[in-house]
């Protein structure tokens, strides 16, 4: 019997400021800030995601906020079921996404053993080895 494992995913637009030549970039990411296991069925996951997108504070408005501060809070529902919303306090801006998600697999990371002498002296020699070849459908 395999029970479903329900998370809540919250990623958050991360941004950072560069400049070159005298331009400023404003550099946008999205980046996996937060996923939450919910003990309970889709719909409890859903209310969980609901719950998040109307109240999750992202790292970049909660470095600058003060006790009493409330952003303002722009939550959009896709027809998908994603949560997008866009914060704003004191001149700041920031974007969060919202989303809940089935585990569906999982798998441990592994690690080849090291090389020995013998193998390092080989590919110093003979060059590296073939990069691995990227995955593409089977036919």
């Amino acid at each position: 019997m395999t029970t479903d494992q329900w998370y809540v995913l919250i990623e958050e637009d991360t941004r950072t400021t560069r400049h070159a030549d005298g331009v400023e970039f404003k550099l946008h990411r999205w980046t996996l800030a937060a996923r939450h296991l919910v003990d309970g069925t889709r719909e409890q996951a859903l209310a969980t995601a609901e719950d998040a997108a109307l109240n999750h504070l992202p790292a970049l408005l909660a470095r600058h906020t003060r006790p009493g501060d409330t952003p303002a809070r722009h939550a959009f529902l896709t027809p998908d079921g994603t949560w997008l919303v866009r914060l704003q306090q004191r001149h700041r801006e920031c974007h969060i996404r919202v989303t809940v998600a089935r585990l569906v697999h999982t798998r441990e990371e592994t690690q080849a053993p090291p090389k020995t002498l013998k193998e390092k002296l080989r590919q110093a020699l003979e060059g590296p080895e073939p990069t691995v070849t990227p995955w593409t459908p089977k036919s």
